[in-house]
C-alpha cells in the first residue's frame, strides 16, 4: 500500500493520540448501524425474503457501520476511504430505489433522476461555498443534498399518495437534520465535552437507516399483495 494512504488523520474531539482504541465511543457507536442491519434482515426475512434491492441495502448498512469503524479505529487516508464509500453506495442506491419503487419511474427515468441527484450532490459544496465561504459545518456540508433529497423524495411521495413511503422519508429527514447539528458541533465542543458529539451522529444513523429500510421492506410486501 502506498505510503499517503497510511498517512493519519485526526478529525475528531475524541483523538488525542494516533492508537486503535483512541475514539472508543465514536468506534463502538458504529454498532447503531449494525444493529439497524440486523433488524433489517430479521424484519426481511419474516416479509418472506422478499426483494433483491431491499437485501443489498442491509448488506450496504452492515458494511456503512463496519466502514466507519475501521475509520475511527485506525484514523488513516486508506480507512476514510472504507468510511465514504458505503455511505455513498447507500444514498445514491436508495435514492434511486425511491425512484423506482415509491415514486414508481420507469427504470431510464430513474436512473436520469439518480444522475441528475448525484451531480447535483457533487457541485452543491463549491455553490455552498461560494454564497458561504468559510461556513464548513465541521465538514458536513456534502451531506445537506442527502437530507434535502430526503425532505423532497418525502413531499413528493405525499403528493403521489405514497403516504407510508412519505411518513418515513419524512422522519427519516428530521433524524438526519439532527444528526447533522451533532456532527457539525463535535469540534465546537471539544473544550466543554471532550468526547465530542460525533458518536451521536452514528446513533442517529442508525435510526435513519432503520426507518429506511423498514420502509423499503414493508413497500416491497405491500406491492406484492393480492388485490
Amino acid at each position: 500500500m502506498p505510503s499517503h494512504w497510511l498517512a493519519p488523520v485526526d478529525k475528531y474531539c475524541e483523538r488525542l493520540d494516533p492508537g486503535f482504541w483512541a475514539e472508543p465511543l465514536n468506534a463502538w457507536s458504529n454498532g447503531a448501524f449494525i444493529l439497524a442491519a440486523a433488524y433489517a434482515f430479521r424484519l426481511w426475512r419474516r416479509e418472506d425474503g422478499r426483494g433483491g434491492p431491499g437485501l443489498w441495502l442491509i448488506a450496504v448498512a452492515a458494511a456503512v457501520g463496519i466502514g466507519s469503524f475501521l475509520f475511527h479505529t485506525f484514523a488513516q487516508r486508506w480507512s476514510l476511504l472504507a468510511d465514504v464509500l458505503p455511505i455513498g453506495v447507500f444514498i445514491y442506491g436508495y435514492f434511486a430505489l425511491a425512484m423506482r419503487r415509491y415514486l414508481h419511474l420507469r427504470l431510464l427515468a430513474a436512473i436520469i433522476a439518480t444522475a441528475l441527484f448525484a451531480a447535483f450532490n457533487m457541485g452543491f459544496s463549491r455553490l455552498w461555498f461560494g454564497l458561504l465561504p468559510g461556513v464548513s459545518l465541521n465538514g458536513s456540508v456534502g451531506y445537506i443534498p442527502a437530507a434535502l433529497a430526503l425532505l423532497a423524495v418525502g413531499a413528493l411521495c405525499r403528493a403521489a399518495g405514497e403516504k407510508a413511503a412519505a411518513r418515513a422519508l419524512l422522519a427519516a429527514a428530521g433524524l438526519f437534520v439532527l444528526s447533522l447539528v451533532f456532527r457539525s458541533m463535535d469540534a465546537a465542543s471539544c473544550s466543554t465535552l471532550p468526547v465530542g458529539t460525533h458518536f451521536l451522529w452514528h446513533g442517529l444513523n442508525g435510526l435513519v437507516l432503520a426507518v429506511l429500510l423498514r420502509a423499503a421492506i414493508l413497500h416491497e410486501r405491500s406491492a406484492h399483495a393480492p388485490d
